[in-house]
């Protein structure tokens, strides 16, 4: 165990809650501070339920080929803590090292003083301390859960508010109707500030339109003030200011063409100065790891059997699952190989809902356990879901195990095989694999 994890380990017994949605604590610290939230750079602020990660990697990769310089917040991270702070350089981004990190999270510690505070929301607070001390053109900030009550909703006068698809997930904490969620997410809408909207449902779109009215933010909303469409594999963008003829992007799948329509209109909405080579050439260069990342090379590539495809997508509800299922549809139109899952789960999420989008295009499942997570589902419960689902499925005790049975597998043809459901399972397996997001 490193000093930083041993930092973060530490961090856990100040408030053993996991999450704890609130502003108090935060405000708290970022006081005793001195306000680091006060001296960021122009801030893009992006809340949704699918599609954020994408949508912050086009826009990073969009910036970066115009010379502008980008600090990144995102999380959950896959393999390394770091992974969720990169900080701005000259040529493009880089994680912030581990004794800069762990500097930062002490200095949050000291000032807070032993006070109750979520590991999130200090390492939250660390990372607008970095983020105020190195210079750079913007900041791309994620929300971590919902919006309202996230640790990142205390910047006040952000450039630029986004809102990705808003879908079903977390009901735990954000209710169990897309009104609720999506209101939790409108939450960072702030007054006066342009927000760009990508695609919702009409009830998710009203109850956002009436958080809009109360704050006076206004609005730029995906069907009305800009469209996208696919047109042979490109991607056309259309909006007040003319139209742009793109290159399909780099990222796997009909729905990245919707999350780089929504970092493009951010960025034409943001007021910065963006050539259009920039978006041509970011929509090319942005990688975004675990979403419907290839793995080509490493340790679980070498077990898998010869001539296979491995993918690993960290999608985890029934949406996610939907764009996955599409993807996977339109490759096996293409270039057809019998499919093979290897799935792991949390216990809080809609895994049937999820596993739905695979009945009749998944040859055979393995569940397996999420390593290292409390609320892992066990496997059995995956395999009893995907059974009534009409997929053949049994258990597996790790993705080891569950390539070496797909090896034994009697298929016409070498598989295809998709190892997603959780982005902590996705990040196990980079891992295991050998293959760390840089």
């Amino acid at each position: 165990m490193s000093a930083l994890d041993d930092t973060l380990t530490r961090l856990l017994t100040l408030h053993p809650k996991l999450i704890d949605l609130s502003l108090d604590r935060m405000r708290r610290l970022l006081g005793r501070l001195d306000h680091p939230e006060r001296k960021l750079p122009p801030v893009i602020h992006v809340a949704g339920t699918n599609g954020k990660g994408s949508t912050l990697a086009f826009m990073r990769a969009i910036l970066e080929s115009a010379g502008q310089h980008v600090h990144v917040y995102t999380s959950p991270h896959l393999v390394r803590f770091n992974e969720r702070f990169r900080l701005a350089a000259e040529g493009g981004g880089k994680l912030v090292g581990d004794d800069e990190l762990r500097a930062a999270v002490e200095e949050c510690e000291r000032v807070n003083a032993g006070d109750p505070i979520t590991v999130f929301e200090i390492t939250t607070a660390a990372g607008m301390l970095l983020f105020s001390r190195h210079p750079a053109d913007v900041l791309l900030l994620e929300v971590g859960l919902g919006g309202r009550l996230d640790a990142t909703n205390v910047v006040d006068a952000p450039l630029l508010s986004v809102i990705t698809p808003v879908s079903l997930d977390h009901a735990d904490y954000l209710g169990d109707t897309i009104e609720s969620v999506a209101a939790e997410k409108a939450g960072i809408l702030k007054r006066g500030v342009r927000a760009v909207i990508g695609p919702q449902t009409r009830e998710a779109m009203a109850v956002i339109e009436r958080a809009a009215q109360r704050v006076r933010a206004p609005l730029s909303i995906a069907g009305e003030n800009w469209n996208t469409s696919e047109e042979h594999r490109r991607l056309v963008y259309q909006d007040d200011e003319g139209l742009l003829d793109l290159p399909g992007p780099k990222l796997i799948g009909r729905h990245q063409f919707i999350n780089a329509g929504v970092a493009v209109a951010a960025l034409r909405a943001s007021g910065l100065k963006i050539p259009n080579h920039a978006y041509e050439t970011g929509l090319l260069k942005a990688d975004w790891p675990a979403r419907m990342q290839r793995l080509t090379q490493g340790h679980l590539v070498a077990l898998a059997p010869a001539g296979s495809e491995i993918w690993l997508d960290g999608g985890h509800n029934p949406d996610g699952g939907r764009a996955v299922s599409v993807a996977l549809a339109d490759l096996e139109e293409r270039a057809p190989k019998p499919l093979v899952m290897i799935v792991g789960m949390l216990g809080t999420k809609d895994f049937e809902g999820y596993l739905r989008n695979f009945s009749g295009l998944a040859r055979r499942l393995y569940a397996i356990p999420v390593p290292d997570a409390d609320r892992s589902l066990s496997p059995g419960v995956i395999v009893e879901a995907a059974s009534r689902l009409g997929i053949p499925s049994e258990s597996a005790s790790n993705v080891e195990a569950a390539l070496a049975a797909a090896k034994a597998l009697s298929l016409e043809g070498t598989p295809r095989i998709l190892v997603g459901g959780s982005l902590y399972l996705a990040g196990d397996v980079l891992r295991r694999n050998g293959t760390f997001p840089e």
